[in-house]
């Protein structure tokens, strides 16, 4: 059983949600609560909830984290249709705990067994480890989407810097920084696993509630994003849980390129054989997908691939 913190920006790129729905219908995951971190994390917080609710996990807690960057000296982007799934008044209990309070404390109470899994901007993951800089030692690992190196076969076509690292850089120097154990999952890899409007249809057919919710996400974001196909970054990330071997992976040093001008924020990964980074290079993507859709769709339903 895999023991994970989710450290999410949900709900502005919908991959988050793909990431926790995929945790949640994983056997093999526990989910010991969810953080939200990076501009309205109430907003953030109750759309975690109201997804726990639909998939059959409502008693697993959302705390709500850190809204800027660490220095606060960024702009926060806000897509505007993060709070699509929420009604007015719904009733979704959220935790009055700080995401960096929760994060330090079932970290620093069970060593070793807690598996940190970032999937926006590391400023929780960042203030706990500064806070309590035993966190390091203390986790079992740390497996997060972010960065992009531009090692691999597609690294021309790859932009210099990733979202969640240039939104908030300092951060993310922190945690690479940190000593700890980190599994980079970034754009080399995450760009290549990708789902279109045939995915929609086949979880809007499903007649399961969390995947019609799913399905009304995806369709919307690729709506604002005008594409006919959107990358699964985070979901990638939580399949490493699964399947370490869906990737290629080489050990490295990580460091953070940056000044305080946005969007700097570069992640420069150099060789070593004793490094703390596990960086990934290659994906097996047919399989990723396949993992995907069967994890999500139910096996009553006659598009479960």
């Amino acid at each position: 059983m895999k023991r994970i913190i989710l450290d999410t920006d949900i709900g502005s790129d919908v991959d988050d949600a793909f990431a926790l729905a995929l945790a949640m219908r994983t056997p093999d995951i526990r989910i010991e609560g969810v953080t939200t971190v990076y501009g309205d994390v109430s907003v953030r917080s109750r759309l975690a909830k109201k997804l726990l609710h639909l998939g059959g996990r409502p008693s697993v807690p959302v705390f709500p984290g850190i809204r800027e960057p660490l220095l606060r000296n960024r702009n926060i982007f806000w897509a505007g249709h993060e709070d699509m799934l929420l009604a007015d008044g719904e009733p979704l209990h959220i935790e009055n705990k700080h995401a960096v309070d929760f994060i330090v404390e079932t970290v620093m109470n069970h060593p070793g067994e807690m598996t940190l899994v970032p999937i926006g901007p590391l400023t929780n993951i960042a203030a706990a480890m500064i806070r309590e800089p035993e966190i390091a030692r203390r986790v079992k690992e740390i497996v997060m989407m972010g960065g992009v190196c531009r090692l691999g076969d597609n690294g021309a076509e790859l932009p210099a810097t990733e979202h969640n690292i240039r939104c908030d850089p300092e951060a993310a120097s922190v945690v690479f920084r940190s000593g700890a154990p980190i599994v980079m999952v970034g754009l080399d890899v995450t760009l290549k696993v990708r789902i279109t409007s045939e995915e929609q249809a086949k979880l809007k057919a499903s007649g399961d509630p969390l995947n019609a919710a799913l399905a009304e996400s995806l369709k919307r974001w690729l709506q604002y994003t005008k594409r006919n196909w959107t990358a699964m970054h985070d979901p990638l990330a939580v399949s490493l849980l699964v399947d370490r071997s869906l990737v290629t992976t080489r050990k490295m040093n990580v460091q953070v390129e940056y000044d305080h001008r946005h969007p700097t924020g570069q992640t420069v990964a150099t060789a070593d054989s004793n490094g703390n980074v596990d960086v990934c290079l290659d994906v097996d993507a047919p399989k990723f997908l396949a993992l995907l859709m069967r994890t999500l769709l139910p096996e009553s339903s006659p598009d479960r691939v």
